[in-house]
């Protein structure tokens, strides 16, 4: 799992990373100290001539390999390995210039690399040693972000098909659906389940196509393209991302494996990098696994900290700042001493709610044990691909949740492949078993005692941090520390449950199992932004930033257009701007996910939507497109990273109309959309009596109930439910007549009217919430005898 996310060899990929980043935006006269050495010093240091005091960036054997390397090609610093350049060169141009011929001539590399991360250098930088790496990564949803456009698209009625079609980048899957790494089972798996699903894992995609502002009159809808490139396709890693607060970042490899704070100011020693302009990486060194320590000050970290991950995944389904158990809200409290709003993070401002689990810091036994990292439960195939092309997340995640819980019933080891995700088939009971034996991609990670045998995820991968040992489960972090996993079968047989609740929950109600996602009930929260209101206004040449224009004009040194701090990229036609209708955070809708599962579920891409022509012509006013199974007003399944040890109550699903999908209060409030709202002097029919007064709010004509309600009492589906699997959906009708208990109090309570009946059971007395419980206890035991006695 997490140290699979990095081999040795990728601490090198980033060496050239950081030292390019110095060079780009130095202040002129630190440029001018550095700019000429003397042949001698040349000789002597190469590149360390200029930055020297600067990181190294990985210690170890991988540094040995990159010195090795570096004998060769004359560079006593190894910079040239992975950066590229001349090392032998007096001068600032001519050392970030291509390499001499006689270094060339001997296999170094031609060109200066700012950031050897790149994945367009493919095997010229990290490729050199981690082979396979760049084409994987090239198709893995890191790069494509074919779900994200599948799913907007969808919504915005321009897709009618769960089949994803278009990526970032025009690709094809040439060695067919065998995954290129993985174990045997694995592969076995992968294939079978390509087979099935040949929708979500399919052999090409486009690049999204780019829009004629001439045909926007005819097709509005194709605005949503639009929004897409400029709003939703910045994360990938073929880009630098965004020059904001928290959104700093390398290209490729470097996305992730080289540190960047969020206030993107560089806190080494190298005396040629501005330590004042943001743009910059926090330090020259590697973050990966357990054995590679990055220090930075006095502090020293292994791993890659969660807020790197987040620096992309803040959006979307904003999986990472929910880890962090923050939400976006518009208000910015509290003040600080200054009397100041918070600075914006990720161009938002946030309110804390709770963090996941796994995310907390608790004490234990006095002293604090820290929380897991994004990259402790998620696979290397989860970051990097497989080699297939995936077309969504379900698509390309191996884990679930049971693959170190296991359930009440079995140990992990004893559920069959394929537990989780099981997409309404049969799979079997065949037990996956141990194994302590690590796949081939997987022989230069952080490698840990098997003891009983390594973990195996849903679809047979060895999780390579995660054991088996006697009766304990053991994770291995990358931070350094181990934790104990709670395996649920133990838990049972050792009757351990801190509450009763749990057991009747897990044990009792077999079909809570059987059938729900587990963060269905752990899940404390998802973050609900309901209504996504954009507007796209291509009037008097309005542009903005386009990201797939952008990531696929590549200079020779593999870096897009806004890698140079300043630029923000190629701009496209048409401007967007954004809003909400409201946030929610609490009782997550549940649904069915693309597994078949019940799963919480949030609001997706709700577009409602405005588009302005080039002449200024409103072609659309707060339309609502039309998606396959209802309004493109779409509640997507979501795992939403927020667990928590105590699950949500039993009330706040069966007694909660929200939850089955009838929305907030039974959608009885936020009515009346469809029409105009005048807020003035009126009559008792609503008409204005001035003759100047201004709308309000404007009419959504197509919205004719609450953003919230997905669908109506009498089975009428409102609103489209995930837009990438067939599976997906709100409850079924027999699902949410069986689970309804709303109303339950007038059970009892409607028999206060027989005044005589009721003083036989009624307390004179205030009867407090256990005493409740205590009489409905007895009445079933009552009802059990009276049952009893009637069979005799």
């Amino acid at each position: 799992m997490g140290q699979h996310l990095l081999k040795p060899i990728d601490l090198r990929l980033i060496l050239g990373a950081a030292l390019a980043l110095f060079i780009v935006a130095m202040p002129a006269t630190a440029a001018d100290k550095f700019d000429k050495v003397s042949k001698e010093m040349a000789d002597k240091k190469g590149c360390l001539s200029c930055h020297e005091g600067i990181e190294q960036f990985v210690d170890g054997l991988m540094h040995e390999q990159i010195i090795s390397l570096a004998e060769e090609y004359k560079d006593p610093g190894g910079c040239v390995v992975c950066h590229g350049g001349n090392p032998q060169a007096t001068t600032k141009d001519a050392a970030h210039k291509g390499a001499p011929k006689d270094l060339t001539e001997s296999g170094g590399p031609h060109t200066f690399y700012p950031d050897p991360g790149s994945i367009f250098l493919g095997d010229k930088a990290c490729g050199q040693c981690h082979q396979g790496y760049s084409e994987r990564l090239m198709k893995s949803l890191m790069n494509t972000e074919a779900g994200k456009i599948q799913g907007n698209l969808w919504s915005w009625g321009v897709l009618k098909e769960h089949r994803s079609v278009y990526g970032n980048y025009t690709l094809k899957d040439e060695d067919g659906p065998e995954p290129a790494v993985g174990s045997d089972d694995y592969k076995k798996y992968m294939l079978a389940f390509a087979k099935a699903h040949p929708d979500q894992l399919p052999p090409s995609m486009e690049q999204i196509p780019e829009v004629d502002p001439n045909d926007i009159p005819n097709h509005p809808n194709k605005a949503g393209i639009t929004y897409s490139r400029q709003q939703c396709q910045r994360c990938h890693v073929g880009v630098s991302g965004r020059e904001k607060r928290g959104d700093y970042r390398g290209t490729g490899c470097s996305s992730c494996h080289v540190p960047y704070s969020n206030e993107g100011k560089y806190e080494g020693g190298d005396p040629t990098i501005n330590k004042e302009i943001p743009g910059k990486l926090l330090v020259h060194r590697l973050q990966g696994t357990r054995k590679s320590k990055v220090k930075v000050g006095k502090v020293e970290y292994s791993g890659i900290p969660t807020e790197s991950c987040v620096s992309c995944h803040n959006r979307g389904k904003r999986i990472g700042v929910s880890y962090q158990g923050i939400m976006e809200f518009p208000y910015g409290s509290p003040y600080d001493a200054k009397g100041k709003k918070q600075p914006k993070l990720h161009t938002k401002k946030y309110l804390f709610i709770k963090d996941d689990l796994h995310h907390q810091v608790e004490s234990r036994d006095g002293n604090p044990k820290g929380g897991l990292l994004c990259q402790d439960c998620h696979t290397s195939i989860d970051m990097h691909g497989d080699g297939n092309l995936p077309g969504t997340t379900l698509a390309q995640v191996e884990i679930e949740c049971e693959d170190c819980h296991g359930t009440v019933k079995k140990f992990p080891w004893e559920l069959p492949l394929g537990h989780g995700e099981e997409f309404q088939r049969d799979i079997g009971d065949k037990a996956r078993g141990l194994t302590d034996e690590l796949p081939d991609f997987m022989e230069f990670a952080t490698k840990y005692d098997p003891q009983d045998g390594y973990l195996l995820s849903a679809r047979g991968n060895p999780l390579g941090n995660v054991v088996k040992k006697g009766k304990r489960v053991i994770l291995h972090s990358a931070t350094g520390l181990d934790f104990d996993v709670p395996v649920l079968k133990q838990l049972k047989m050792d009757n351990a449950w801190k509450s009763p609740n749990a057991m009747v929950a897990m044990a009792s109600v077999g079909q809570h199992m059987e059938t729900m996602e587990c963060y269905a009930c752990h899940a404390d929260w998802a973050p609900q932004c309901y209504g996504c209101h954009i507007t796209v206004d291509y009037s008097k040449g309005k542009t903005d930033t386009d990201w797939i224009t952008t990531a696929n004009a590549r200079a020779e040194n593999g870096l897009s257009a806004d890698y140079a701090l300043g630029t923000n990229g190629l701009k496209g036609p048409g401007k967007v701007s954004e809003t909400r209708s409201y946030l929610r955070w609490e009782t997550p809708i549940l649904g069915i996910n693309g597994e078949g599962r019940v799963s919480p579920l949030m609001p997706g891409c709700q577009v409602i939507t405005t588009v302005i022509d080039k002449d200024g012509n409103t072609i659309v006013d707060n339309m609502i497109w039309d998606a396959p199974d209802g309004k493109g007003l779409d509640h997507a399944p979501v795992q939403p990273h927020t667990a928590g040890r105590k699950a949500r109550s039993c009330e706040s699903c069966h007694n909660n109309p929200k939850t089955l999908g009838y929305g907030i209060e039974d959608g009885r409030f936020l009515k009346g959309y469809e029409n105009d709202l005048i807020v003035d002097l009126l009559t008792n029919q609503k008409q204005p009596i001035p003759r100047q007064y201004k709308v309000q709010s404007p009419a959504i004509p197509k919205l004719d109930h609450d953003l919230s309600q997905i669908v109506t009492r009498d089975g009428k589906q409102l609103v489209t439910v995930g837009s990438h699997w067939e599976l997906s959906g709100p409850l079924p009708a027999a699902t949410r007549k069986k689970m309804e208990r709303t109303g339950l109090c007038m059970g009892c309570h409607q028999n206060m009217v027989d005044e005589g009946l009721w003083a036989k059971v009624n307390s004179p007395a205030f009867v407090n919430n256990e005493q409740h419980q205590a009489v409905m206890d007895q009445a079933i035991h009552a009802l059990a005898r009276d049952r009893a006695a009637i069979k005799k």
